[in-house]
């Protein structure tokens, strides 16, 4: 098969509920000339909801595949794309929110399955807790409201819809849900916390077409050979040389690329583009 056929004309299944058609649809149509629909009637809360009152199924990886996987079973058809997003503290900067996005492409008639992800700290992910409508429109105003929606909570353990009001993007709104919650709360203390999905959170929105360009990237890359895409990292090999006296580091010497199809495997030198590393990563020049 020629790499142009892969995807050509192909129709794909996107599987979400939450508008992320708007940044991934056209990325995938015009670099790739693959015809992207959105199924009516496909629930993908159904896996899981930031609001937690249903839980991921399994890790985020493995929540994107099952939406993918849900979606070929719902319309018949061979190729599915999924997203899912997850929010964590930084691990070097806890106070710091990271918002890590992937996006998943299988193809079933090829065999393949493609990820794209995207980290970044650049997220308006936060929550409070609040007493009052004017601690609510401060927290509003820190977080990009109305450009980003909301959710008023009763309690952060709240887990039934009627104690959540979600996708709030009018100050009347705002004030009115948190009213509610502050007449019925016997401790005068409510949460309030950014609405995470996509239609709600323009910053996320641009994450999520960061990783799809990610994707494209990887779809891009083609097996030397059989030809087939998503020629990708499978594993990293630390040692890059130290710039003085040569001796290895822990800093990446090289990357090994593995084709889904046949398994060839390639390694590629300084991957990073990056030859010898800087003596300050060195554990004999710099002890």
């Amino acid at each position: 098969m020629s790499r142009i056929s892969w995807f050509k004309n192909r129709l794909a299944i996107l599987a979400t509920m939450h508008q992320k058609e708007r940044v991934i649809a056209p990325l995938l149509e015009t670099e790739l000339n693959l015809q992207v629909i959105v199924p009516s009637q496909f629930d993908t809360d159904r896996f899981g909801t930031f609001t937690r009152e249903i839980k991921r199924v399994g890790t985020q990886i493995e929540a994107a595949r099952l939406k993918a996987q849900k979606v070929l079973e719902f319309t018949g058809e061979t190729i599915a794309i999924a997203s899912e997003g997850s929010f964590y503290p930084h691990p070097a900067f806890p106070f710091l929110s990271c918002d890590r996005e992937i996006v998943l492409l299988i193809d079933k008639t090829n065999q393949l399955e493609i990820i794209g992800q995207e980290i970044t700290t650049e997220t308006n992910h936060n929550h409070q807790q609040v007493r009052s409508i004017e601690a609510a429109l401060e927290f509003a105003q820190k977080v990009g409201f109305p450009e980003h929606g909301l959710v008023v909570m009763a309690s952060q353990n709240s887990t039934e819809k009627e104690e959540i009001i979600k996708g709030i993007i009018t100050q009347e709104k705002l004030i009115e849900s948190v009213e509610i919650f502050l007449k019925k709360s016997p401790t005068k203390t409510i949460h309030i916390e950014t609405d995470m999905r996509a239609m709600y959170n323009p910053t996320r929105m641009k994450a999520i077409a960061k990783a799809t360009h990610n994707l494209i990237e990887k779809l891009n890359r083609f097996c030397p050979q059989c030809s087939a895409p998503g020629f990708d990292i499978v594993e990293r090999l630390s040692g890059l040389p130290c710039g003085w006296c040569s001796s290895p580091t822990s800093l990446i010497r090289a990357a090994i690329y593995q084709c889904q199809k046949c398994n060839y495997r390639q390694e590629t030198l300084s991957p990073d583009g990056v030859e010898t590393a800087d003596p300050s990563y060195c554990p004999y020049c710099n002890p």
